[in-house]
C-alpha cells in the first residue's frame, strides 16, 4: 500500500511544473519591487478602485506543497472560510501547545478602505500576532493577479507577503525580518497549492453574506505604540506587531489578553474549538500520532485507510502529538462536519502508511462558537 505522503505526491505532481525549477520565485515576473531596503513608508491599497477581490480569490481550501526555512512538506493545506462579510480565516495546528494563522479583512487605515491581514499564534508559550496591509496589487492577465501585504507599521523592510493567483493555482511567499532584529527580510515560507475544493468555503460564504465591502475591524486610528513589541534593544517598535510570553501551558485565550493584541480569538464570530481525548492502549503508548481532521473518512467502517485517494485530498487539519501526548486542543476551528481519524505512526513517516495503527474515522460536527470535547478510543486496527 503507498504511503499517503507517496499518493499526494503523485497526484500533484500531475498538475505542478517541475519540483525544484523556480519553486521560490512565486511571482511570475509581476512582482513589486522587494529589494533589500530599510523601512519604508506604508501606503495602503484603495480597494474601492482595485483589490477587492482578493477575499474571493483567497477563499477555499488549498492543497500543495510548502517550504519552510529549510524544511519542505510535499503536502500541506490551507482552510480558508468566510467568518463574516469581511473576513476570511485559515489556520494550520502544528501542536498542541501552537497554531499559526493569517486571516484577510476589510478595515480602514490611514484614511483608505482596504484590506489587512492578521498573522501570528501561540508556540511554547510565546503568543504572537502581527498586522499586514495590502500595498501592491498588479493584474497579469484575464486568469492571473499578484498582491502584496507588507507590515502595517514598518513596511515590507520589516516583513511582507505576496501572493499571486492564476485560475485555481495559488503561489504564496512570506519573508521576515525577525520582528524587525535582522535588517533585511529574509523568505521564510513558499507554498504553491491547487484550490481542491469549493462547497466549504460556498457554504460559509452563503451563511455569512460574504463578500462584502464593509469593515470587520476598525483600524483608521491605527494601533496604539505602546503595546507595540520593541525589539530587545531598540526604543520604539518597528513592527504592528503585538508579543506576550507565558509559561508552556499558557492559553491563546489568556495570552491574547496580555499582550494587547486588539483583536483576539474571542473577538472572530463563528469559529469554534475542538479539544479531542485520546485513548491508548499498550501497543501504542509511546508512537507519535496523527490527528486528522477532514471532509472524507480516511478509513474504511472496519478502521483500515481507505483505497479511496481523493479522501486524502479533503485533509484539513493534521497537527502531530508526540511525546506521549493524549489531548490536543483544535482552536479557530470552522463550524461544520468533520471526520476525526487517529494514526498511530509506527513507521515514522508522518503519513498512513502499511503497518501503522488507526482508529475508525469519527464524524463529529461543530457549531457555530461551539466548544466541542471528543473522545477517541478504539486505537486498535493494524493496517
Amino acid at each position: 500500500m503507498k504511503t499517503l505522503q507517496t499518493l499526494i505526491i503523485c497526484t500533484l505532481a500531475g498538475f505542478f511544473f517541475s519540483c525544484e525549477e523556480g519553486i521560490r520565485d512565486i511571482t511570475g515576473g509581476a512582482s513589486s519591487d522587494n529589494s533589500p531596503s530599510p523601512n519604508t513608508a506604508v501606503i495602503p491599497s484603495d480597494i474601492n478602485i482595485d483589490g477587492f477581490d482578493f477575499l474571493d480569490k483567497m477563499q477555499g481550501h488549498w492543497v500543495g506543497r510548502n517550504l519552510v526555512i529549510a524544511d519542505d512538506y510535499p503536502w500541506f493545506a490551507f482552510d480558508y472560510r468566510a467568518i463574516s462579510p469581511s473576513h476570511i480565516h485559515g489556520i494550520h495546528e502544528n501542536g498542541t501547545n501552537g497554531n499559526l494563522l493569517t486571516s484577510f479583512f476589510v478595515t480602514d487605515y490611514k484614511n483608505t478602505r482596504t484590506i489587512m491581514a492578521r498573522n501570528g499564534g501561540l508556540l511554547n508559550g510565546i503568543y504572537r500576532t502581527s498586522y499586514f496591509v495590502m500595498d501592491s496589487i498588479r493584474t497579469i492577465s484575464n486568469s492571473e493577479k499578484y498582491f502584496r501585504f507588507v507590515d502595517a507599521k514598518g513596511g515590507k523592510g520589516v516583513m511582507f507577503f505576496e501572493l499571486r493567483f492564476k485560475n485555481d493555482s495559488l503561489y504564496f511567499n512570506a519573508y521576515t525580518s525577525r520582528l524587525g532584529l535582522n535588517p533585511i527580510p529574509s523568505r521564510h515560507m513558499t507554498f504553491r497549492g491547487k484550490k481542491r475544493d469549493l462547497e466549504l468555503s460556498q457554504n460559509a460564504a452563503s451563511a455569512t453574506g460574504f463578500p462584502q465591502n464593509v469593515p470587520a475591524w476598525d483600524f483608521s486610528q491605527g494601533f496604539r505604540e505602546d503595546y507595540l513589541y520593541i525589539p530587545s534593544g531598540k526604543k520604539n517598535p518597528r513592527s504592528a506587531t503585538f508579543l506576550a510570553q507565558g509559561d508552556p501551558n499558557s492559553t491563546v485565550y489568556d495570552l491574547a489578553i496580555t499582550s494587547g493584541d486588539p483583536v483576539g480569538i474571542s473577538d472572530h464570530p463563528r469559529l469554534g474549538s475542538l479539544t479531542l481525548n485520546i485513548t491508548r492502549n499498550a501497543d501504542v503508548a509511546n508512537d507519535v500520532l496523527l490527528a486528522y481532521l477532514s471532509k472524507k473518512p480516511l478509513t474504511d467502517s472496519n478502521g483500515f485507510f481507505t483505497t479511496d485517494t481523493d479522501a486524502y485530498e479533503t485533509i484539513l487539519h493534521f497537527p502531530t502529538l508526540s511525546n506521549g501526548e493524549n489531548q490536543f486542543f483544535y482552536s479557530y476551528l470552522h463550524p461544520g462536519d468533520y471526520y476525526v481519524t487517529i494514526i498511530a505512526d509506527k513507521d515514522k513517516s508522518f503519513a498512513p502508511s502499511t503497518g501503522d495503527i488507526s482508529s475508525i474515522s469519527k464524524k463529529i460536527n461543530i457549531g457555530i462558537e461551539e466548544k466541542k470535547i471528543v473522545t477517541i478510543s478504539g486505537l486498535n486496527i493494524q493496517n
